[in-house]
């Protein structure tokens, strides 16, 4: 293992608790530069392969190695080009915010004008400098707590950066000023990434892993992951004419596009139905162009629904929130009260992953003809 190409390769890595397995044969690899989100429900071994990958804990058997560097012999070695931030960090309440990221710099081998240099860095790029600099830990907010910790895991410039639930416990802003950095460093550094507010991991993320009971049961970009759990799409138009005239001419763009439900016909001739397709990248452009020439209908909308990173945590990890059909949750999206507003998602199972307000919401933008 170890090529130029991936920063992490992990082989087959198993770790077990007695007779337990906290994670079992893990395969991956993470390429330089990606922002890698890694989600599963509470429980499922994220936190154990993160402190493997850190050289903070032994697997039981398997490979992995970071920046080239076997883990299993070389752990010390590869603690140089990682920064860590727990999801628990345990940072000294008694220390000032630049003390300590000066500690921990030493620690980690900085020194002299390096060890200055990068101490300002940090405090800049994390927003500290102006409101945190010289303030005891202990008396700020959770929200500075976790840019302090995330300013400790970059001061060495790590070539690695894995962040255990960063933003947990955040407000909005603070959520938001942590998505910029990770945005700011996209590409320079390597980011692997564990959260329960799946819509900032949607936003960030090139990629996602998800691990349930030990295992990774989904991998890909958000497109590749839609396409194995979600092959059919649903889209919805706002049109006038007759019924059947404007099946045909749906019909006429894939024959397998299947009408679901019918709305109310509205004051202004207008009317919303429902329809579901196979998945195709094009096909609600091309129904969109199909009804917008036709002489026997007027289109007013279409758009389409995709289920979000939520929707298809739900269906990779199959717990007890599980969908019970494939496109349930998209269509209730669709859900109309008799206002004409959209329903309201329930409340989810408390073991359920963390929404975001209107974040959460998967219907993409309207296509207006």
């Amino acid at each position: 293992m170890g090529t130029e190409e991936f920063l992490i390769e992990v082989k087959d890595l198993t770790k077990t608790y007695g007779r337990k397995k906290a994670i079992d044969r893990l395969s991956f690899n993470v390429q330089k530069g990606e922002v890698v989100g890694f989600l599963g429900p509470n429980g499922a071994g994220k936190s154990t392969t993160m402190r493997i990958l850190c050289g903070l804990m032994p697997a039981s058997s398997g490979e992995a190695t970071v920046c080239g560097i076997p883990l299993a012999s070389h752990s010390r070695e590869v603690k140089k080009y990682v920064g860590y931030m727990p999801e628990n960090n345990p940072l000294p309440t008694e220390l000032r915010v630049d003390e300590y990221l000066r500690f921990r710099g030493q620690l980690k081998g900085l020194e002299g004008s390096v060890l200055r240099r990068r101490v300002d860095e940090v405090l800049e790029l994390c927003d500290l400098r102006r409101s945190a600099e010289q303030r005891i830990i202990g008396n700020l907010s959770k929200g500075y707590r976790q840019r302090v910790g995330i300013a400790e895991a970059l001061v060495a410039e790590p070539r690695l950066v894995v962040m255990d639930e960063p933003t947990i416990g955040l407000d909005p802003h603070q959520v938001k000023i942590i998505r910029k950095l990770i945005e700011r460093l996209r590409g320079e550094k390597t980011f692997f990434v564990s959260s329960h507010i799946l819509s900032e991991v949607e936003t960030s993320c090139d990629r996602v892993l998800i691990i349930n009971h030990g295992r990774i049961v989904a991998e890909g970009s958000l497109n590749k992951l839609r396409e194995k759990f979600a092959p059919e799409v649903l889209f919805e138009v706002y049109v006038a004419g007759e019924p059947e005239d404007i099946l045909k001419e749906i019909l006429k763009v894939n024959s397998s596009i299947e009408k679901l439900e019918e709305g109310k016909l509205g004051e202004d001739g207008f009317q919303r139905v429902l329809f579901r397709a196979e998945r195709n990248k094009d096909v609600t452009e091309q129904v969109a162009i199909r009804l917008a020439k036709s002489g026997k209908v007027r289109l007013r909308e279409i758009r389409a629904a995709e289920p979000d990173l939520e929707e298809i945590f739900m269906r990779a990890t199959q717990r007890s929130w599980e969908v019970e059909t494939p496109l349930g949750p998209i269509q209730d999206k669709f859900a109309k009260t008799e206002q004409g507003e959209t329903e309201s998602d329930e409340e989810g199972s408390a073991d359920a992953p963390e929404k975001k307000g209107k974040d959460s919401k998967n219907t993409k933008g309207k296509k207006a003809v």
